[in-house]
């Protein structure tokens, strides 16, 4: 017997609640997007955007504004100082839009000015890296090429796993990659390409009634770019770390809508009501406890990242908590509804059942 922490299957209508949870989402994404169009887009880390980066730690606290004062008698151009990972780490991230300078010859000037500045202090060098600005260029494309394909692999999984439909699947992916090379052609921005290539897979999902893999591709862009949105509100910087944390928020979020379609596909064959809406929230409801139980597990762990987990991992901790958070709900609110919208047809009840994955 499963482990369940509520006593008895409840009985809240989720779907009922869908126009208040619709003006949520619409509210987060306004806001993140209003926040990435004001600022030019997200704050790219040297991973993205080349650079130096150098990460300071202090044996006391010590002022910022000191700090910042201390390392501009350097002369290096495009600098800037701002505290790393939590208060009292007394932890600090220098970054220098240069990538022509000398790690070792930085190193030196930084010692020979804190020693002299901030003796007191007790300063150490924990790391320097330095990222080309071409390499970083690239990283950018490889990192939104990944998020892409992850998407349209997991479109392509869905309408086969719960509709049985690979051949239009197959053509969803071989009109996408048509659609994308020519477009490619022109010379348009990586990023641009990626939105129009995310629109586009939505728009062949639509059109070929490839249902579940609608509501699952919507709730997976709705979960990224709502963490993205968050990240430049608080303007914090996009890495490859955060990349990786996307990723993993993408494989979280599919894992829970699998769980609640997988159960409303089941109450579909065994035609528990003719009111799809119905069936819908039996479904959640059904499949509520695994979800608390899994989340809120999930979160304790990343909770515990997020707070003693250091600096380095800071970032990464805090965009999978609000990944994670974004992901259940949008599994319960934002896919199941779209499923609503354009429900798929019912199977047969003699139909064999499709095969488990």
């Amino acid at each position: 017997m499963g482990l369940n922490i509520l006593k008895k299957v409840p009985n809240v209508n989720f779907i009922g609640y869908r126009k208040v949870a619709f003006l949520i989402s619409a509210a987060l994404l306004v806001l993140g997007i209003g926040s990435l169009v004001v600022k030019g887009g997200p704050s790219y880390g040297i991973d993205f955007a080349g650079g130096i980066n150098v990460q300071l730690k202090f044996q006391n606290e010590i002022e910022l504004p000191d700090l910042r004062d201390a390392l501009e008698t350097i002369g290096h151009e495009g600098m800037t100082v701002q505290r790393f990972g939590m208060e009292g780490d007394n932890e600090y991230l220098m970054r220098l839009v240069q990538s022509d300078i000398e790690t070792d010859v930085l190193r030196q000037e930084i010692d020979a000015v804190l020693a002299e500045a901030m003796a007191e202090a007790g300063h150490e060098i924990q790391r320097v890296e330095m990222v080309g600005p071409k390499v970083g260029a690239d990283l950018r494309q490889k990192a939104l090429e990944a998020m892409f394909y992850a998407v349209l692999l997991i479109a392509i999984y869905i309408s086969g796993r719960f509709e049985q439909r690979w051949w239009a699947a197959g053509i969803m992916a071989a009109s996408l990659s048509g659609a994308m090379y020519l477009l490619g052609l022109i010379g348009i921005d990586t990023g641009f390409l990626t939105i129009i290539a995310l629109l586009v897979a939505l728009g062949l999902c639509w059109r070929l009634k490839l249902n579940y893999a609608l509501g699952a591709v919507v709730a997976l862009v709705h979960d990224v770019f709502i963490t993205v949105g968050i990240f430049s509100l608080l303007n914090k910087e996009f890495d490859l770390t955060i990349v990786a944390a996307l990723l993993t928020i993408i494989g979280y979020s599919l894992n829970d809508t699998i769980i609640v379609f997988d159960r409303i596909r089941e109450n579909l064959r065994n035609r528990i009501s003719k009111d799809f809406g119905e069936v819908i929230n039996r479904s959640i409801n059904q499949t509520l406890s695994r979800t608390v139980l899994t989340s809120g597990t999930t979160l304790l762990v990343v909770a515990s990242l997020f707070i003693f987990g250091g600096g380095v991992i800071h970032d990464f901790a805090l965009a999978l908590l609000i990944g994670i958070g974004v992901g259940t709900y949008s599994s319960i609110f934002v896919a199941s509804p779209i499923l609503l919208v354009f429900q798929p047809q019912e199977e047969e009840p003699n139909a064999p059942a499709p095969a488990e994955a």
